[in-house]
């Protein structure tokens, strides 16, 4: 996959991992991988999500892979790397299984299954000393009912995928993801520059709902979701009119958006 002036540089597929974020992470500190490295794991034995989650599913069950990136932006526009690998995934998995797929911020990637909306993927960014950051991507494919490890969540198969066989679902995602890192990067990590706010916008489903923000250190505000400002913040607004932006958090969507 590497080769010619495209972003990606290397992929490797390895059958079991611990957590491909991790190791790529690992490989990183240690100069043992470069940027533009892509690692798929078959299987992660300890794939993690946001707040140090577990993230399980049975081999060849779904899409698990790290990208190691060299970001050109400065430092404060790499928040946006997270929010931006949603947008390529939602929008490569819409094209290519004919799934209508929805963000949830900040890093959780939707599908509607029997009414309900169901997380299908999540994505987890980690910084790697000053100039690098690894962005894992995992996604359930082909799991069924019986083999999902929580009731809310749900798989391109179960969401009624047109197509399940992993290698162009891969291929789609790196493509996309590659087209919007391009996009971002030209304009300095701006995100209105680039489109990427615009697009994130269009792709949330938390904005205009009652939410439930839960707040590092216990704390929580409820409010709805107005709008995701300049840095990728989610912003809140109170009963009484007062916008938060909220930088991180657990939310809890309280009701359906308008219109659903």
């Amino acid at each position: 996959m590497g080769g010619g002036d495209g972003l990606w540089t290397e992929l490797e597929v390895v059958e079991s991992i611990g957590s491909t974020n991790t190791e790529l992470a690992d490989r990183a500190r240690k100069g043992t991988a470069r940027a533009g490295t892509i690692l798929v794991a078959e299987e992660q034995s300890a794939g993690r999500g946001r707040l140090d989650r577990t993230w399980s599913a049975p081999p060849r069950s779904g899409l698990f892979f790290s990208v190691l990136l060299k970001p050109g932006p400065p430092g404060p526009r790499w928040g946006w790397l997270p929010l931006l690998a949603g947008v390529a995934t939602a929008g490569a998995l819409a094209r290519a299984a004919g799934v209508d797929m929805g963000l949830k911020w900040p890093n959780d990637v939707l599908v509607v299954i029997e009414g309900e909306e169901r997380k299908v993927g999540g994505i987890l960014a980690e910084r790697v000393g000053e100039e690098h950051l690894v962005l894992g991507i995992g996604l359930n494919v082909s799991l069924r009912a019986g083999e999902l490890p929580v009731p809310t969540a749900g798989s391109l198969a179960l969401a009624g995928a047109t197509g399940t066989d992993r290698d162009p679902l891969l291929r789609a995602v790196l493509r996309a993801l590659e087209d919007w890192y391009g996009r971002w990067s030209a304009a300095g990590g701006d995100p209105s520059g680039s489109a990427l706010l615009e697009a994130y916008a269009a792709g949330c489903v938390t904005l205009g709902r009652a939410v439930r923000a839960e707040l590092p250190g216990g704390e929580a505000l409820v409010g709805e979701a107005v709008a995701v400002d300049s840095d990728g913040r989610l912003v809140i607004a109170s009963e009484q009119g007062v916008q938060h932006p909220v930088a991180a958090g657990d939310i809890v969507h309280l009701r359906p958006a308008a219109g659903e």
